[in-house]
């Protein structure tokens, strides 16, 4: 038991920080859209990651050391992109979020940017793959407890993080609110672009 939550700890920990993924969780589910779609892509996604790193396979980078190259850059254009997307939806002011809410987009576009945002952001791989994957190595015999553990912080944040948005929908009626969140997440995504091109 000790094992499981400490890796339900960790797990938590990583992924409690705002970031690119976190981000469109709670857009969408702010507007009610795909929620739970969204939501188990998301957690699947981060556990199939975490059953990588906690089996034994962090070390992948050590074997291909250009792979880590690969994902630095490619993450931080993706998340530029995406920075400026948002950056260009404040500007536009597209409306306020009506209480109810409707569904924005299809559930095909919701599902391929939740691949993009967790399968193209390097810092995914950092936290799920390497990070937990060698601290799991301490935990000798119960690294499927440690495992279990990292893999349902996952299911419990991002079911709790799309369902919870539902709270803010009266607060983002008013436009305002709304821009503000685009202008916040365009300076996250824009931020943490940075921060992968001058680490």
């Amino acid at each position: 038991m000790s094992a499981f939550v400490a890796g339900f700890a960790l797990g938590f920990s990583l992924i409690l920080a705002i970031g690119a993924q976190n981000a469109f969780v709670l857009r969408q589910g702010i507007k009610r859209a795909h929620v739970f779609l969204v939501c188990l892509t998301c957690a699947v996604s981060d556990a199939a990651l975490i059953t990588v790193g906690v089996g034994g396979f962090g070390i992948l980078s050590d074997m291909a050391p250009w792979l880590t190259t690969v994902m630095l850059y490619g993450g931080a254009a993706f998340l530029f992109v995406y920075g400026a997307m948002a950056f260009w939806a404040a500007w536009r002011g597209t409306g306020a979020l009506q209480a109810e809410g409707q569904g924005v987009g299809s559930w095909q576009a919701a599902f391929v940017t939740c691949l993009a945002l967790t399968w193209l952001n390097p810092h995914v791989y950092l936290d799920t793959v390497v990070l937990l994957g060698s601290i799991a190595a301490q935990y000798d015999g119960q690294r499927l407890e440690f495992g279990a553990g990292a893999v349902t912080s996952s299911f419990t944040f991002f079911f709790s993080l799309g369902y919870g948005a539902r709270l803010l929908a009266p607060f983002f009626a008013r436009p305002q609110a709304w821009r503000v969140l685009d202008v916040i997440v365009g300076v996250i995504m824009w931020a943490i672009a940075l921060k992968l091109l001058t680490s």
